[in-house]
C-alpha cells in the first residue's frame, strides 16, 4: 500500500522521546498453560487464510504454552520480555523461530483491572513499544489505570528481528533522490535507486523478508494475547494498525473483545488506489494548512488565496529541483527532502507552526535546515545520522501484502494524470514513489479484500474528515465492511483522533473501552 517514502504512522508517536526502554529483547521462555491456545474454535478462521499461513493447532501449542519472563526495563513500571513465534506458520520449527520484543505497564487503579490493552501506532514499521511509552501515560487516565497497557513490536520491526536494507549513508542518498523525474536520465536514476533498495533488503534480511505479512503479525498478536492471560483481544490500532486489527478480527472473530481502529485503512483498496487516495488526502490537508497560513500576516506562501499559496509551493519545489538549499550540514535540501518535510507536517495540525517557520527560513533566508529536520523526523533519522528501520519494514510489509501499484516508468506515466487530478501539488511525488514494489524481490502473498469478521463483538472505527494519510472514506468503508463495525467521526484535521485533544472523541472511545458501549450510529465530534 504505502511505499518506503510514505508511511502510515500516527503522528503522535513521532513526538515520543526520552523514555526509550532498554533490554526489551532480553528474556526467557518456559512452559505454562495459555489463556486460549489454538483449539477447534480457531479452525474456522484458519480455513480462510492463504495456504502458506495455515498450520496444525498441535504444532502451534508450544508457542501458546510458553511463559514470558518479564523483567523491569527502562522507564519506571515498564516490563519487557521476549516472545517466540514461528517464522513460517505453514511449517513451524524451533530452529527458525523469531524472537519478538514485548512490553507492558500494569494497571495501577483505582477500579478493577479490565485485562490488557494492546496498542499499535501504524506504519507498517512503527514501533509499538515506543508508542506504548506514550500511550501508557498519554491516553486518558480512566483507561490506563484499569488496563495493563501492552505492545509487541511486529516481526521485522524495531526490536523484533528488524528488516535491514541500506547503510545510513546509502539511506541519505536514497531519501534525497529526485522522485519527480523530468527526463529519461532522472527516471533511470530513480529506478536504479529503487532497485538497489530492494536488492539490499533481500541481501541483508534473507528468509525474514518472506514472512513479515500483516496476516502473520496478526497471528503473532493472538499468541501474545493468550500469553497475557486474556481470552479476548482488546486493542487500539492507529493508521496501519487498523489494518492489523481488522485482519485479526477476520482471522479470529470469536476472540475479538473491544477493538478501536483509528485512522482506518480500507483492506479492499488496491495499492494503486491507496497511493492515489493518499495523494488526495495530502492535498486536502495542505488546503487546510494553506487556508490557515494565508490568513496570517507573515505566511511564507503569501497572504492571498489558497490557490496562490499552492502555486507558490510548486514554485518553491521547482527551485529546489534546480538548486538544492544549504542546511548548515554536508547534506543539502533537495526537492525530494523538501517535499517530504512538508508532507511530514501534514500529519498533525500542531506541526503547522513548525512548517511555517521552516518554509520562512527556506524561502526568505535560503536555509533548508528546518525542512530537513521535518524530513528526518519522518524517516526516523536521528541527529547522529542513524536511521530506524521504519522505512525498511514499511516496504517489506507493503510489498508482501499487495500486488505492486505500478511496475515501471511507463505505468507511472499512464497513472500520472489521475494522481495529478487528485493532488496537483503532491500527485507526481506519490505516483513515482509508488514504484518500488514493482522491483521487489519477493512475490506478494496477499491481495486487496473485504473483511467482514462475522460473529465478532462490536468494533469501533474512528475516522477524521481531513486525515491526510488515511482518507475518511476508508473509515466509512471499513465500518461498513465489518459486520459489527460502528463509525465514529471526528470533523477535523490531522492523522487519527483518539488521545489527540478531542474530549468528544476521547469520551466516546473511553466509554467503549471501559463499558463496551458503542456510540450512537454516525456520531460526529
Amino acid at each position: 500500500m504505502d511505499t518506503p517514502r510514505l508511511v502510515r504512522t500516527s503522528g503522535t508517536v513521532l513526538a515520543v522521546a526520552g523514555l526509550l526502554l532498554t533490554a526489551c529483547t532480553a528474556g526467557g521462555e518456559g512452559h505454562s498453560a495459555a489463556a486460549s491456545s489454538p483449539s477447534s474454535s480457531s479452525h474456522a478462521t484458519l480455513a480462510a487464510l492463504p495456504s502458506s499461513a495455515t498450520s496444525d493447532a498441535a504444532a502451534l501449542k508450544p508457542y501458546y504454552d510458553q511463559t514470558l519472563s518479564w523483567h523491569d526495563c527502562g522507564a519506571a513500571d515498564f516490563q519487557c520480555a521476549t516472545m517466540k513465534v514461528p517464522l513460517d506458520y505453514a511449517a513451524p520449527s524451533s530452529t527458525t523461530d523469531l524472537k519478538l520484543a514485548v512490553a507492558r505497564k500494569k494497571a495501577t487503579g483505582p477500579g478493577s483491572r479490565l485485562g490488557s490493552l494492546l496498542v499499535n501506532p501504524g506504519g507498517p514499521g512503527g514501533s509499538a513499544i515506543d508508542y506504548l511509552q506514550y500511550a501508557a501515560v498519554g491516553y486518558p487516565a480512566p483507561v490506563t489505570t484499569r488496563y495493563d497497557m501492552a505492545a509487541v513490536d511486529p516481526r521485522g520491526v524495531a526490536r523484533s528481528e528488524p528488516v535491514k536494507c541500506l547503510t545510513d549513508k546509502q539511506m541519505d542518498a536514497f531519501t534525497a533522490t529526485d522522485v519527480t523525474p523530468d527526463d529519461a536520465a532522472e527516471q533511470k536514476a530513480l529506478v536504479t535507486a529503487d532497485k538497489s533498495f530492494a536488492t539490499a533488503c533481500q541481501q541483508r534480511s534473507g528468509a525474514l523478508l518472506k514472512h513479515v505479512s500483516t496476516v502473520e503479525s496478526a497471528r503473532d498478536m493472538d499468541i501474545f494475547r493468550a500469553l497475557l492471560g486474556d481470552t479476548k483481544l482488546t486493542y487500539v490500532g492507529k493508521s496501519y494498525g487498523t489494518l492489523l486489527g481488522a485482519t485479526y478480527a477476520g482471522l479470529f472473530p470469536s476472540r475479538v473483545g473491544r477493538l478501536v481502529l483509528d485512522g482506518a485503512v480500507d483492506p479492499s483498496v488496491s495499492a494503486l488506489e491507496s497511493s492515489r487516495a493518499q495523494a488526495g488526502g495530502f492535498e486536502t490537508a495542505f488546503a487546510a494548512f494553506a487556508k490557515d497560513c494565508v490568513a496570517r500576516p507573515a505566511c511564507p506562501l503569501g497572504t492571498g488565496s489558497v490557490k496562490a499559496a499552492g502555486t507558490n509551493l510548486d514554485t518553491f519545489f521547482k527551485q529546489l529541483d534546480a538548486k538544492p538549499l544549504p542546511t548548515g550540514s554536508s547534506r543539502k535540501l533537495t526537492e525530494a527532502l523538501g517535499t517530504t518535510g512538508v508532507i511530514s507536517a501534514m500529519y498533525d495540525e500542531a506541526m503547522w507552526t513548525t512548517l511555517r517557520n521552516a518554509l520562512t527560513k527556506a524561502r526568505t533566508n535560503g536555509d533548508g535546515s528546518g525542512l530537513l529536520r521535518l524530513s528526518d523526523s519522518y524517516y526516523e533519522r536521528d541527529s547522529s545520522g542513524q536511521y530506524a528501520n521504519l522505512m525498511y519494514a514499511n516496504a517489506a510489509v507493503n510489498c508482501l501484502d499487495l500486488p505492486p501499484a505500478l511496475t515501471g516508468p511507463d505505468a507511472v506515466d499512464r497513472a500520472l494524470p489521475s494522481f495529478l487530478a487528485a493532488s496537483p501539488h503532491f500527485g507526481a511525488n506519490l505516483a513515482w514513489s509508488s514504484l518500488i514494489c514493482g522491483y521487489w524481490p519477493i512475490p506478494n502473498t496477499g491481495s486487496a479484500h473485504r473483511i467482514s469478521a462475522p460473529g465478532a463483538a462490536p468494533i469501533l472505527v474512528v475516522g477524521t474528515t481531513r486525515d491526510p494519510a488515511t482518507p475518511y472514506a476508508w473509515a466509512q468503508s471499513l465500518a461498513e465492511q465489518l459486520d459489527s463495525g460502528t463509525l465514529l467521526t471526528y470533523n477535523g484535521d490531522g492523522h487519527t483522533a483518539y488521545g489527540r485533544g478531542s474530549d468528544c472523541i476521547d469520551t466516546a472511545v473511553n466509554r467503549y473501552l471501559l463499558e463496551g458501549d458503542v456510540p450512537t450510529t454516525n456520531k460526529t465530534c
